[in-house]
């Protein structure tokens, strides 16, 4: 079966086999996964080509700040701010 074939079964229009990779290598971040292994998942060789691919989410980025944030003020016995503990 063709790629245009499947995209009009599957009803995307303008979506390009590139675009798929990328969205792929884009939720791996997000969902834990890292470089290294997002690079051996797209069989990139260079960590720097896969970084390209797989943009870091601002959000994903933040939960990770704040989950480290808090482990640090847990060893600490401190509060973080706007982290409620209850």
């Amino acid at each position: 079966m063709g790629w245009r074939t499947l995209r009009a079964r599957a009803r995307l229009k303008d979506v390009r086999i590139h675009d798929l990779r990328h969205s792929y290598a884009s939720r791996a971040p997000a969902l834990g996964e890292s470089l290294p292994i997002i690079a051996k998942l797209l069989g990139h060789r260079q960590i720097e080509t896969t970084a390209r691919y797989a943009h870091l989410v601002d959000d994903s980025v933040h939960a990770s700040a704040e989950r480290i944030a808090e482990s640090l003020a847990e060893d600490l016995g401190i509060a973080v701010a706007g982290v409620d503990r209850t």
